[in-house]
């Protein structure tokens, strides 16, 4: 049966895909997105180019934080769900700027709850990230391992968030999904993002900042794979549930910049650096749970989903970003 969506974020990276796949299979999307400039809002305006020409599609350009705002669309659009993606993101700039962090993060997803509560609004996903599991050597990580230590500003709004998001569940019998994605990447991933920043400094013959010894690892998750697991937890979404989102393999920095080195048919030149405050060594997801209570399971090797970047980096890839951030 079809469903009417609030997607928050919807404009951006994984937002403009979940999208994509909602209005595909008969969804109605109403996408809220503020078009902020934390890299050029005529990337994300392209993003929702297909989106624009489909039936059931909404877009309301706006903050998460205007309560105002999020009445009027309570009010005039019968809501059956809201995946709240909207998020200030970056881990290395929640060092820098930590109250704007806390506000876009929390109270713009206090907002989205209180919108859900008043309007009686039955399906919740919240947006998480694994950076909430902080620094730790054993892999892979689990739902139920402790996470109470984030090491960066970012990774706690997070953690904060999925807080708030059991309050009310537990308070208003919300069904709520919180899910710990892991590095996504994939066609229109932002620019500032490690995959797209090397893949546009290798193929214009530039040097590759690489901060640490190249051996920190990570779980890289491919975009079609994400999109899956929003939308069956969108669909199967009863209680409150923690899920990871990740691909359950880990690579190196060095490897990672020889795959995206060997799916553009060029060598990488490497820069070292002393590793940044806030990074940790290590992500790798334990899915089983997804696996079990979703369908999920990631379909998408690095080395394919590498040669489709590059594919949509060399054909219709974003401009040149009006600043690269760390």
């Amino acid at each position: 049966m079809a469903m009417r969506i609030l997607l928050t974020g919807g404009a951006g990276f994984i937002g403009s895909h979940v999208c994509d796949r909602l209005l595909a299979r008969g969804d109605e999307v109403v996408v809220l997105d503020n078009l902020d400039d934390y890299y050029d809002p005529a990337i994300k305006r392209r993003n929702l180019r297909d989106a624009r020409s489909r039936d059931g599609f909404t877009f309301i350009e706006g903050d998460i934080r205007d309560g105002e705002l999020l009445g009027r669309i309570g009010r005039t659009h019968a809501l059956d769900g809201i995946i709240h993606l909207a998020a200030r993101a970056g881990v290395r700039p929640s060092i820098e700027q930590p109250t704007l962090y806390n506000d876009v993060n929390l109270v713009g997803t206090s907002r989205m709850l209180e919108l859900a509560r008043d309007f009686t609004i039955g399906n919740f996903v919240f947006a998480s990230s694994s950076s909430v599991y902080g620094e730790r050597e054993e892999t892979p990580f689990r739902e139920t391992d402790p996470v109470d230590h984030p090491v960066s500003p970012y990774a706690a709004t997070k953690k904060a968030g999925e807080l708030l998001c059991h309050s009310f569940h537990h308070l208003f019998q919300l069904p709520v999904a919180c899910l710990r994605f892991f590095t996504v990447y994939g066609p229109r991933q932002r620019p500032e993002m490690a995959i797209h920043r090397f893949t546009r400094r290798i193929e214009a013959g530039e040097t590759i900042p690489l901060f640490g010894d190249g051996s920190s690892l990570r779980d890289y998750t491919y975009i079609d794979d994400i999109v899956a697991g929003v939308l069956a937890s969108l669909d199967r979404n009863e209680g409150f549930e923690v899920y990871n989102l990740g691909n359950h393999r880990m690579v190196s920095l060095s490897e990672l910049v020889s795959a995206i080195g060997h799916a553009l048919g060029r060598e990488p030149i490497i820069e070292r650096h002393p590793s940044q405050p806030g990074d940790v060594s290590r992500t790798c997801a334990e899915i089983s749970h997804a696996r079990e209570q979703l369908g999920y399971e990631p379909e998408t090797p690095l080395e394919v989903g590498l040669a489709r970047f590059v594919e949509w980096y060399r054909t219709i890839g974003p401009p040149e970003p009006r600043e690269e951030r760390a």
